[in-house]
């Protein structure tokens, strides 16, 4: 190697230890004492620079914030690469969003400290979670591009890609709402999992098994009729009288036609 090519490639690497250093800080910053009491100074100066330098990476405190969740896409999308050709492109986004959850070397949300923590607060700062949403859409363009090309299309021609990607995205985005909710920081995979059952079963009219927990017998009150697989909604003896009911008047109008005639 070259001496004039290693100046540029040592140059890249403090660069980027500048750039992680400021989202650091400006991460520890946020969550330590919340957005609206950090300011961009603060930051720069936590991680030994000067304003100028900040802005040099970063054009807000949300942005440096962030900065941790954006290679998430990136590695969302080089599974998505991996996944077999012949997959059906839905299948091939769900499969590739759960190998990165159960990836421990990807450090998925669930398994990186204080994740769930910096998503708690995007919920309830409009600012921050803005800012999350260009990172999810930056990445969704990729992976977008990623499946016209598994299905030989221009993304500009056809549809299907932008379908398929955005209703694999707000599966994702579904779990993650209800995972910052629910307070259980461990129970994103199974969650993922959920949201994407419902989207392939529920949304589209499939079958969907009925989860373990479920799997009892509905408690009957004393004195119901028994129900059998198959019978109406309607209860028996209301079905059968309205039957009867139909014969009678069908007999009766025959006999006053006889009569008539």
């Amino acid at each position: 190697m070259t001496p004039e090519r290693k100046i540029p490639e040592r140059r890249s690497r403090k660069a980027r230890r500048t750039r992680d250093t400021l989202a650091q800080a400006a991460f520890e910053l946020v969550l330590d004492r919340g957005l609206r009491n950090v300011t961009v100074e603060e930051i720069a100066e936590a991680a030994d620079v000067d304003r100028r330098t900040f802005s040099r990476y970063f054009t807000s405190k949300e942005a440096a914030a962030l900065d941790s969740l954006r290679g998430d896409g990136d590695r969302i999308n080089a599974a998505l690469r991996a996944r077999p050709a012949p997959e059906p492109p839905l299948l091939a986004y769900r499969r590739a969003v759960l190998d990165w959850l159960a990836d421990p070397g990807a450090e998925p949300w669930h398994r990186r400290p204080r994740i769930f923590d910096l998503l708690v607060v995007a919920e309830e700062e409009p600012t921050l979670y803005a800012v999350f949403h260009h990172i999810r859409v930056d990445a969704q363009e990729d992976s977008v591009a990623i499946v016209a090309d598994r299905l030989g299309v221009d993304p500009r021609q056809d549809i299907r890609p932008a379908v398929t990607v955005a209703a694999g995205a707000g599966a994702l985005l579904a779990a993650q709402a209800a995972w910052v909710r629910g307070g259980r920081p461990d129970a994103l995979p199974a969650l993922v999992a959920e949201a994407f059952d419902a989207l392939s079963a529920d949304l589209l009219g499939e079958p969907r098994p009925a989860p373990e927990q479920h799997l009892d017998a509905p408690e009957q009150h004393p004195g119901a009729p028994e129900q059998h697989p198959g019978a109406p909604e309607q209860h028996r003896g209301i079905t059968s009288t309205t039957h009867t009911t139909r014969t009678t008047s069908t007999a009766e109008e025959a006999e006053g036609t006889e009569a008539t005639s």
